[in-house]
């Protein structure tokens, strides 16, 4: 095994902040942390932890940053419609050896920050991952701190995520260390759709 892969966060992708937020608490009965903007995107989120390690982020683009020269990641520059989870990151050890894995047109490495933060992250050159989307987005935290760990702990945790994909079978071939995860199941649908159970204080609660 060349390099790590785990599930790292999920991404509810809206056309504002605030239209994103109010769906995850009406849907998980959660009030989310604070995040940031982050610098070079022009994007801004907040958070919610699922774990020590895992957390959920719901990102839109920020009306008052510059826009970037490039696209904005998570296709947010061509996103429109009702709030949705769109994207999930997985996080290595060494970005490099696991882009050589992943599936073309996965992203280059960028150097991002947010606050005192600063870790590297595949930036597809289209805003687009692989697979519609399907196929995850590659995150290394390096010696930064994971945002996880910053947020408080509320109860809420991820019990399975499936991502589903007319082509799932052709993706785990593209990508075969997605056999290795935890949590998470790639599988055949009839559309590419992320589907996240996730336990709260008030019982299981599916997010799409």
């Amino acid at each position: 095994m060349r390099f790590s892969l785990e599930l790292d966060h999920l991404a509810v992708v809206a056309r504002t902040l605030e239209e994103g937020c109010s769906y995850v608490e009406a849907v998980l009965g959660a009030e989310l942390s604070a995040g940031g903007q982050h610098d070079g995107m022009g994007t801004h989120n907040k958070l919610l932890s699922l774990g020590t390690d895992v957390y959920l982020e719901v990102i839109a683009i920020d009306p008052h940053a510059p826009k970037p020269k490039h696209r904005r990641w998570f296709n947010l520059d061509s996103y429109d419609g009702a709030p949705r989870m769109m994207n999930w990151i997985c996080r290595t050890d060494d970005l490099e050896a696991a882009l050589d894995e992943a599936p073309p047109g996965s992203g280059r490495a960028m150097w991002l920050s947010r606050g005192d933060m600063r870790w590297q992250m595949a930036v597809p050159e289209f805003g687009k991952l692989p697979f519609d989307d399907a196929s995850p987005a590659l995150i290394h935290w390096g010696d930064s701190a994971h945002p996880a760990g910053r947020l408080p702990d509320c109860g809420f945790r991820l019990v399975r995520l499936d991502v589903f994909h007319p082509r799932a079978g052709e993706l785990i071939d593209a990508f075969p260390a997605l056999n290795r995860l935890q949590s998470t199941l790639v599988r055949e649908g009839p559309e590419k759709r992320l589907i996240a159970t996730i336990a709260t204080p008030e019982g299981n609660r599916i997010l799409a």
